[in-house]
């Protein structure tokens, strides 16, 4: 009898504070990490993004990316402009507020993804065409690791 594997992280990138240059021509700069921090309010520590607001992570699901990868889109880890993904839980049905554990940190929605004029000019592909399936952005409210492979959890709503 064949079952779903849990919900894991499949991959995690961040660009090194330091990265020169920061916007380069045609990619995101994101480099792959087996593991990293994740600090309350702030987001991945050493990521240039991290600090405070709504933005901290850029989660997909490995699932989305399989689509848009049949599509002709560019899916290696980072290229759509993610730093996390996870497999098994459907971001776009989590609720603005709704929290999930990553490991040992918990996350929780702040807003759906849009695609910006830099992903258009990085994929070649109109925002549009993703509306709606380019995951969540989320912050971090209780630091943590989070490594490959770690199992994801959705949490009961706070309210």
């Amino acid at each position: 009898m064949s079952r779903e594997p849990a919900p894991h992280v499949v991959s995690i990138v961040y660009t090194p504070r330091g990265t020169t240059p920061r916007r380069p021509q045609g990619h995101y700069t994101r480099v792959p990490i087996e593991r990293v921090e994740l600090a309350e309010f702030k987001g991945i520590v050493g990521d240039l993004r991290g600090g405070a607001g709504k933005r901290q992570l850029n989660i997909m699901s490995a699932e989305t990316l399989a689509e848009l990868r049949a599509e002709g889109f560019r899916t290696g880890p980072g290229e759509m402009g993610e730093q996390i993904v996870v497999s098994g839980l459907d971001l776009m049905a989590l609720p603005i507020g709704g929290r999930f554990r990553l490991g040992g940190a918990v996350v929780e929605v702040t807003l759906p993804r849009t695609g910006c004029d830099r992903f258009e000019m990085i994929q070649g592909k109109p925002k549009g065409s993703v509306a709606g399936r380019l995951g969540v952005l989320a912050r971090v409210v209780s630091g943590g690791a989070v490594a490959v492979g770690d199992a994801v959890e959705l949490l009961p709503s706070a309210g």
